[in-house]
């Protein structure tokens, strides 16, 4: 009955992930590829963490 109230934490990170990924493409346009990367691998981090719970 509590659990109803809990925040799922895989939404939590997929939100995140899809926030960095607009974030990416933005800096992509803009010619920023070093940024690009390393928010690129930042994007990888989160989305092992992602598959991580998922698999739990």
């Amino acid at each position: 009955m509590f659990g109803l109230f809990k925040k799922d934490p895989v939404k939590k990170l997929e939100k995140e992930y899809a926030q960095l990924m607009e974030k990416a493409m933005a800096i992509q346009r803009s010619g920023d590829l070093k940024h690009y990367a390393r928010l690129m691998e930042e994007g990888e981090v989160i989305q092992s963490k992602i598959q991580e719970l998922k698999s739990k």
